[in-house]
């Protein structure tokens, strides 16, 4: 008996493409915690969006700054667009939160 097995990214897209967006994030943020750049710029968009999240700018620049410093394109370009929408003070500190969730691998994160 054979059968294709699904994996959190697979079924992530599948919610995601439902309109699903809790269960989505939920498979999507070990992933992007593990440095999955794709992960990573689907939540900085979904906060940007306000999928399944809240929306938030500064949440959305964390994510999407994580995914392009890995070199994800979509995140540059979506990067560049949130940032357009904020100030310098709220920029500085998404990055200075981006840096801390980083340096303690996403065990001090509340996003």
């Amino acid at each position: 008996m054979s059968g294709a097995f699904a994996g959190p990214w697979e079924d992530g897209m599948v919610a995601y493409n439902r309109g699903d967006y809790v269960p989505a994030i939920r498979l999507f943020r070990p992933l992007a915690e593990q440095g999955n750049a794709k992960a990573q710029s689907l939540i900085g968009v979904m906060y940007r969006r306000g999928q399944g999240v809240a929306r938030n700018s500064i949440h959305a620049f964390i994510w999407l700054s994580r995914a392009a410093a890995r070199g994800d394109a979509r995140a540059k370009t979506e990067l560049h667009e949130v940032s357009q929408t904020m100030t310098p003070q709220e920029i500085s500190e998404a990055q200075q939160m981006a840096q801390a969730c980083e340096a303690s691998n996403y065990r001090s994160c509340e996003y």
